[in-house]
């Protein structure tokens, strides 16, 4: 079992800043694969980036050059600083975790926290 609590979603101006954070508890291998979704109302949930425990980062096109994903592998915490925000990032972000079990890929979710972009 994987616990994700997310944490640092709030009400921000547009071209303002937040960083968002999630740590993982229970059973979690040293190869993973960690990220953040987001899901907007009446939309399907996107990709916003990942990062692996080697480091290797993934982002979406639309994120590119104003988020940036980083991770801390010794207290399995992942981050996303998010700059220059716009209206159209407002969502729900949901942390995710990835990890092979028992040659079984194995996803996990947090609860998600709300990020509002708005004057």
């Amino acid at each position: 079992q994987v616990q994700l609590v997310e944490s640092g979603g709030g009400l921000v101006q547009p071209g303002g800043s937040l960083r968002l954070s999630c740590a993982a508890s229970g059973s979690i291998f040293s190869i993973n694969v960690m990220g953040w979704h987001r899901q907007a109302p009446g939309k399907q949930r996107e990709l916003v980036a990942t990062i692996s425990s080697g480091g290797s980062t993934n982002y979406a096109d639309s994120v590119k050059g104003r988020f940036t994903i980083s991770r801390d592998n010794a207290k399995n915490t992942v981050f996303l600083e998010m700059n220059s925000l716009k209206p159209e990032d407002t969502a729900v972000y949901y942390c995710n975790l990835e990890q092979v079990v028992g040659l079984i890929p194995v996803s996990s979710w947090g609860q998600g926290t709300q990020v509002t972009v708005s004057s």
